[in-house]
């Protein structure tokens, strides 16, 4: 049989017509978890920071100055659980009647598509975002397997895993089923992005998970290159800065993508400082360092984001940063502010 779906979406798009998020046309929808408030602490900068900021990213500058700066309390919502019938899985895309959404970038504009034979049922974990970003996946994605597993198969589009993934992976005990074009009978899908206190626990859960069995190595703080992997933000000087914090304060060096993730958990479950440019590449110490560690980022002018703050503010660990010069492309961090604000940290 043949679905016109894709076709009803462009044409309804052409109209004007807005269609409902995926999740409102849930035959059920359940809460999982309350919400609830939560105080956002202030960064540790020094002044002058902020002023240097000319563009952000996963939102607009005001928003991330106002998360660096802290001290308000946020509202977190309530974590959500949706069941759907009859619902798509074609070219990275779910579609159910009058409603789809994107998990991933379409190869194809095809204006209908041949129903799948296969025919599934499951919860799915995943998000675009995390299936764009390695440290969106470890840090969200992965924290909304256990209720996959609670309240259904889990599944996922994503490929067999490689490299640091597949070692995650088997760490936290994920067993997904791995699905390409199929229809489900029956999806379960989960609002999980409010940062309340279930979400938090289920964080330190996976922290357990992943430090378990590993040799810790204390120490005043790790520095996670980032190099030219992954979305361009080149720090220009950035081994400069590495040999002077691992000379001047002790810090371990590591280049997560020459280094297993065993040895990147080593390093980071004992630091009491996580920094290095930012990226997906400190997720492996965010999610490892201690609760009472503090994530050191350096960020270039163009591109400033809070991502990563959410996350210690979630957790209660701290956060400070330094924004370069430059841009993009190629920027240079002071190791004169670098040192000032790491003062700032231990005080």
């Amino acid at each position: 049989m043949i679905s016109f779906r894709p076709a009803m979406h462009l044409l309804k798009k052409a109209c004007g017509w807005q269609e409902p998020e995926l999740e409102a046309t849930a035959s059920e929808r359940w809460v999982i978890a309350p919400g609830d408030k939560r105080y956002i602490q202030p960064a540790k900068f020094l002044p002058g920071q902020l002023e240097r900021i000319r563009a952000a990213e996963f939102g607009s500058v005001e928003e991330v100055v106002r998360d660096l700066r802290g001290d308000f309390e946020a509202t977190q919502g309530p974590t959500l659980g949706f069941r759907l019938k009859h619902v798509d899985f074609v070219d990275g895309v779910l579609y159910a009647p009058g409603a789809f959404k994107h998990l991933r970038r379409r190869r194809h504009k095809y204006p209908a598509y041949v129903i799948p034979a296969e025919r599934v049922s499951g919860a799915l974990y995943e998000s675009w975002i995390g299936n764009t970003w390695f440290g969106t996946w470890l840090c969200e994605d992965c924290l909304t397997y256990p209720l996959a597993e609670q309240y259904g198969a889990p599944v996922t589009t994503a490929p067999p895993p490689q490299g640091h993934v597949a070692t995650y992976e088997v760490k936290l005990g994920h067993r997904p089923r791995r699905i390409e074009r199929s229809h489900f009978d029956e999806l379960i899908l989960f609002s999980d992005g409010a940062h309340n206190a279930h979400r938090k626990a289920r964080a330190d859960q996976l922290r357990t998970r992943i430090v378990a069995g590993v040799p810790v190595q204390t120490s005043p703080g790790v520095f996670l290159l980032r190099g030219n992997s992954g979305m361009r933000r080149l720090l220009l000087n950035e081994r400069e800065i590495a040999d002077k914090v691992a000379a001047i304060i002790g810090f371990r060096v590591l280049d997560p993508m020459k280094s297993t993730v065993d040895e990147i958990i080593a390093a980071c479950a004992g630091a009491r400082v996580v920094m290095g440019v930012e990226g997906s590449q400190l997720v492996h110490g965010l999610m490892a360092m201690p609760p009472d560690a503090t994530l050191f980022v350096i960020q270039p002018p163009d591109r400033t984001v809070s991502a990563l703050k959410v996350i210690t503010d979630r957790q209660g660990q701290g956060f400070s940063f330094v924004v370069g010069t430059g841009s993009q492309d190629g920027f240079s961090a002071s190791w004169d502010e670098i040192e000032r604000t790491f003062n700032l940290v231990l005080d």
